[in-house]
């Protein structure tokens, strides 16, 4: 990669960059918590490296999406991409930093990690409220090898605004025409009330009333899974093959994608073909204004988000995140350059 080697030797980054070395000592974001693991792990390697502290606030994508509105943080983040006219109209760029897949968990006395199945349409039927007992004939006909008990179901979702539910209700939505047609898809939605439902904040949240709550189901990106050491379901994909969430079938689904071809880097990665794609898969995505107020500061944000792409491919897979093809970042720099400006003048020379 060449970015971050032409930036640093760029004689209007010598000549900028250096005079907001104060202000570039601390750059702050603020979003999605689906990626937060990965952002913190970053920040902590980038800041060791450089001195450069990120601070970043896992506050959900719709926080994200208002304070880089507001440009009252330095850039957002979220997993509920914006539309190319949206991004018109607020004057920003979006790109993907990120990949990674949501997983249902579910704490039920007796049933261990990836042991029970589910398909789509019975998760949907369950936030529902149409299924309210884990031994109901439809989730006991494709487990016949558990002994699941007659709990009580209690539905723990996002209580602000989501990305990761915004991405969960695409996927409900495509695999059930009840749901798309009487709930629908949203960062922010009403939740149906024939369910027994507990609201949460963040990703953690979830995790969290999942862990204390039996008898309950939620859905996280798969690192809090794995962090708070809750039980995961598998899933049917697409192709109907009863999956567990891991490494390669997050990479089968994210094969699929066709960056090149999906105005401002919008793309959705819910239910995608193959047999071995995991169903709730999805890219979390950067925002940042075009018109930057701050030339070097903008340099050293994005020598930020350069340093992820190069050395934090590693740490991203060790937290069960799909780094970035090179293909992507190469789209994604030449947004940056093409679009980003100060006082009309490219960010990059």
């Amino acid at each position: 990669m060449t970015f971050l080697k032409s930036v640093v030797v760029s004689s209007v980054l010598a000549a900028a960059a250096f005079s907001t070395a104060a202000s570039a000592k601390s750059i702050n974001g603020a979003g999605a918590s689906f990626p937060h693991p990965i952002y913190a792990k970053w920040a902590e390697e980038y800041n060791q490296e450089t001195g450069v502290k990120i601070n970043y606030q896992a506050i959900g994508s719709g926080g994200g999406i208002r304070q880089i509105t507001a440009k009252t943080v330095d850039f957002g983040a979220t997993d509920a991409p914006m539309d190319q006219q949206q991004l018109n109209d607020e004057g920003m760029i979006q790109f993907p930093m990120v990949m990674g897949a949501i997983v249902p968990v579910v704490n039920i006395p007796g049933i261990e990690p990836g042991a029970l199945k589910l398909t789509g349409d019975i998760v949907a039927d369950i936030y529902m409220g149409k299924i309210k007992k884990w031994n109901d004939d439809r989730i006991t006909s494709i487990n016949p090898d558990l002994n699941i008990p007659g709990q009580p179901i209690y539905v723990v979702h996002r209580s602000d605004g989501s990305g990761t539910t915004f991405n969960f209700t695409d996927y409900l939505s495509q695999v059930s025409e009840t749901w798309k047609n009487e709930v629908g898809t949203n960062t922010d939605i009403t939740w149906p009330k024939a369910a027994t439902t507990i609201g949460a904040n963040g990703n953690a949240g979830v995790a969290n009333f999942v862990r204390r709550t039996r008898g309950s189901i939620g859905y996280v990106e798969y690192a809090f899974a794995k962090q708070n050491n809750l039980s995961h379901t598998q899933l049917a994909s697409a192709d109907g093959k009863f999956l567990q969430p891991n490494m390669e079938t997050f990479q089968a689904a994210a094969m699929n994608a066709d960056w090149k071809n999906a105005p401002g880097f919008r793309l959705l990665l819910n239910n995608q073909p193959g047999a071995d794609s995991w169903p709730m898969t999805a890219a979390t995505f950067i925002l940042m204004h075009k018109d930057q107020a701050d030339a070097g500061k903008a340099r050293e944000i994005l020598k930020f988000f350069d340093w992820s792409y190069e050395n934090g491919a590693e740490m991203a897979e060790s937290l069960d995140f799909i780094p970035m093809p090179e293909s992507v970042i190469e789209l994604v720099e030449s947004t940056w350059k093409q679009q980003l400006s100060h006082k009309g003048a490219s960010i990059i020379k």
